[in-house]
């Protein structure tokens, strides 16, 4: 029997928060997602955002244990699970300009990584979800 090759593409992350109403507006004021879809599941708001071809769906309701709040990458590699997501731009120094005027929090200063050629930051939303932002080097 020959395997079959598993052809994949990326079309989402997902996100649970409490503050439903406060990360919609999180993700359209500072990193302007658009709200595409919302609709209710299991006592839950859901939502589908979208930036170009970057997409998150909100899983939104008052009832979940909220996340240690990360003030730096260190403490986060302590834990098993989804670390962060990464959305690709183009000018780091720029973007990073704009985050900070729209009041978004840094976890951490800019920095490059050689061996994928890459400058990093990274941001939190308001439900402390880590944000890598990733531009190519200059």
């Amino acid at each position: 029997m020959v395997a079959m090759n598993i052809a994949v593409s990326h079309d989402h992350i997902a996100i649970r928060v409490v503050d439903y109403a406060g990360t919609l507006r999180w993700y359209t004021e500072k990193l302007d997602f658009h709200v595409d879809a919302e609709w209710p599941y299991g006592g839950m708001q859901l939502a589908y955002l979208s930036n170009g071809t970057a997409k998150l769906e909100v899983l939104g309701g008052a009832t979940a244990e909220p996340q240690p709040d990360p003030t730096s990458l260190e403490p986060t590699f302590q834990r098993e699970g989804l670390n962060h997501f990464c959305l690709a731009i183009e000018d780091l120094d720029a973007t990073l300009v704009e985050l900070r005027a729209r009041g978004a929090e840094l976890v951490r200063e800019p920095f490059v990584v050689e061996e994928i050629n890459r400058n990093l930051a990274f941001v939190k939303d308001n439900s402390g979800n880590l944000i890598e932002l990733s531009a190519p080097r200059t």
